[in-house]
Parts: structure tokens; C-alpha cells; sequence
């Protein structure tokens, strides 16, 4: 028995799982966040799940925009406007433009713990009611008594009359049933722009942009939106290079915004139209160009040859040139 076996157990099991994940959890104090199971556990991109995370464990204040947060996470642009897109349709995300005291419009980002801001709320449990005491029986009234009593108040049960027929009522005409049902359910969302109907030239030049700025990155969804808007500038008369210096000259050092908001503003003022040039009125004759028997051989528009306005009419005498000294002036008079 003084012998030590090798095979005897140190201690009882305490119920630690033979795989899967142990949790070793430690006391916080300071310097932590509470994050609600349903955004950790919630399926889908992990990427989502970690750019709320790290925005709940943000102060009020500290920015959150796509640039401010690729330079904290190593994916790019794309994932991260992805995630924050995913983030908005959860409800955990919602962005509102604001005028600020000085009178400039910011995006201000609210970020909730919970989807849409709502907990959800337990079921409240039923009020227990509230006993009443009884009062105590008299002499002689017993429960027997009581009973008897009630047997003999009570009128004989005689036959139950049967309830009057109600009138169904009348259904309302079509036409207040459809203003009903068009005012009950809300109006269908626009479906989006496709990007296989947009025009090719348009979304060339919206794809080209990145070349000029690397920050002009556009989803397949925003180029659809802005092609429109470009083809519109194509049909007058603006090429492709001016629409690009248009979209990328003079942007600012930091986007406050996406992308696609920047270019839409600068896109939703319609150039003005090239004027065409004037044709002359159906049925006006348009005199053919002569040119000048003067002399002078100048070209202008008449019926027939002859001489212009500057030549004297054919058949006129020539005027004689003036004198250039007096010894001429004489021997004309002369």
C-alpha cells in the first residue's frame, strides 16, 4: 500500500470539456466594453463584427470614417465600406447629416450596442391579485344556508332566447378598398439602377477615375447611379478628359464622405448646351458669291456678276484722281 500507481487518478473530473474552446476569463476594472452576445455570435463577416467592436470601444467623438478606420485595420477601402454597409442594414450603424453651430452640414455617425437602438424587452410578469377577506358568516348562515338561500332567489331556468340577426356589413366599394390599402402598406422602393443598362462610355470614365485619384474607388452600385449623370454630359458635347478634370481637380485632403457623394455633387449641375449653329429659314434663297468686274476683284453674293458696293455701277464715268500739285490743277482747267 506505501507504493505509489501510476494509473490512479490525481482528482476528479470538475466537467472540462474534452474539446472546443475553454474559456479562461479574467476580472476587468478599467479599460473595457461591453459587447452584447448578438453582435459577436452574429453570423457573416467577421470583418463587420470587428469594426463595431472597435467602435464601441471609441469615446464620443474620435472619427470613424473609411480613411480613419484603414489606418487602424489592414483591409482596404472595399471591406471596410462593406462592413459598415452590413453594419447600417443590421441597425447597429445609422449616419445622419447635421448642421453644426457654425452652419456647416456634418455626417454624424451613431452607433448602437443593439440593433436599431431597441433592447429587447422582457415579458412583464401577471400582478398577483389581491385576495379578498370574506366576512365572517352569521348564526345560521352556513355555506348550506348560503346555498339554499340561492337555490330559492333564483328563478326558474326557463328557454334561452335566441339572439337577433345582425345585418353583414356591406363591403366597401373598389375604389375606397384600394385608397385603403395603397394608404396602409408604404410605397415599394425604387429598384436600383443596373449596371448592364448604363452607358459604356459613362462607366469607362467613372472606372478610369481611380487613375487619377487612388481614393476614387466606386462600387458597381454607385457607378450605376452616377452613369446617368455622365451620359448626360457626353450627349453635350463635353469629352471624356473634361469630365474627368471636372470630377478630380481640387478635391479636398480628406473625405469627409464616400466617394460617390463627392462626384454626385459635382455632377448635378448640368453644363450648358453648345449652341448650334444658325441654318437659314426653309424656302430662303441664298444668294450665290460674284466676284467684282471693278477691279478690285472683291467676292461678294448677288443675283449676277457686276461690280460691289466700294466700285462705281458699269457704265458710269470714272472719276478723274485728285491733282497732287498746282501745275496739274492748271492744266486740267486749261
Amino acid at each position: 500500500m506505501d507504493k505509489t500507481h501510476s494509473n490512479a487518478r490525481l482528482r476528479a473530473d470538475a466537467g472540462i470539456p474534452t474539446a472546443g474552446v475553454i474559456r479562461i476569463n479574467t476580472r476587468h476594472t478599467a479599460d473595457f466594453t461591453v459587447i452584447a452576445n448578438a453582435l459577436a455570435q452574429r453570423p457573416g463577416s467577421a470583418v463587420a463584427i470587428g469594426v463595431m467592436a472597435y467602435i464601441l470601444s471609441l469615446p464620443d467623438g474620435a472619427p470613424v470614417s473609411i480613411a480613419a478606420l484603414c489606418e487602424h485595420f489592414t483591409e482596404g477601402e472595399i471591406r471596410i465600406s462593406r462592413a459598415l454597409r452590413q453594419l447600417e442594414d443590421a441597425g447597429y450603424l445609422e449616419r445622419r447629416r447635421e448642421r453644426g453651430p457654425d452652419g456647416q452640414i456634418r455626417t454624424r455617425t451613431y452607433a448602437y450596442d443593439v440593433p436599431n437602438g431597441k433592447p429587447p424587452t422582457p415579458p412583464t410578469p401577471p400582478r398577483p391579485r389581491k385576495r379578498q377577506r370574506r366576512p365572517a358568516a352569521a348564526p345560521g348562515t352556513g355555506p348550506s344556508s348560503l346555498a339554499a338561500i340561492e337555490l330559492v332567489s333564483m328563478p326558474a331556468p326557463g328557454p334561452v332566447p335566441s339572439p337577433a340577426p345582425t345585418a353583414a356589413p356591406a363591403p366597401p366599394p373598389p375604389s375606397t378598398a384600394a385608397a385603403t390599402a395603397s394608404a396602409a402598406s408604404p410605397p415599394a422602393p425604387a429598384p436600383a439602377p443596373a449596371l448592364a443598362d448604363a452607358d459604356p462610355q459613362a462607366v469607362v470614365v467613372l472606372a478610369s477615375l481611380r487613375i487619377r485619384d487612388p481614393r476614387l474607388i466606386l462600387s458597381q452600385r454607385e457607378v450605376a447611379q452616377l452613369a446617368p449623370a455622365v451620359t448626360q454630359w457626353l450627349t453635350l458635347g463635353i469629352g471624356a478628359e473634361q469630365i474627368t478634370d471636372r470630377l478630380t481637380v481640387g478635391l479636398p485632403d480628406r473625405f469627409r464622405a464616400r466617394p460617390a457623394r463627392i462626384l454626385a455633387f459635382r455632377l448635378r449641375e448640368t453644363p450648358v448646351a453648345v449652341p448650334l449653329p444658325v441654318t437659314p429659314a426653309a424656302g430662303t434663297a441664298v444668294l450665290p458669291w460674284q466676284t467684282c468686274d471693278g477691279g478690285c476683284e472683291r467676292a461678294f453674293r448677288a443675283a449676277g456678276p457686276g461690280n460691289c458696293r466700294d466700285c462705281p455701277p458699269a457704265g458710269s464715268t470714272p472719276i478723274a484722281p485728285a491733282a497732287t500739285s498746282l501745275r496739274e490743277m492748271l492744266r486740267a482747267a486749261g
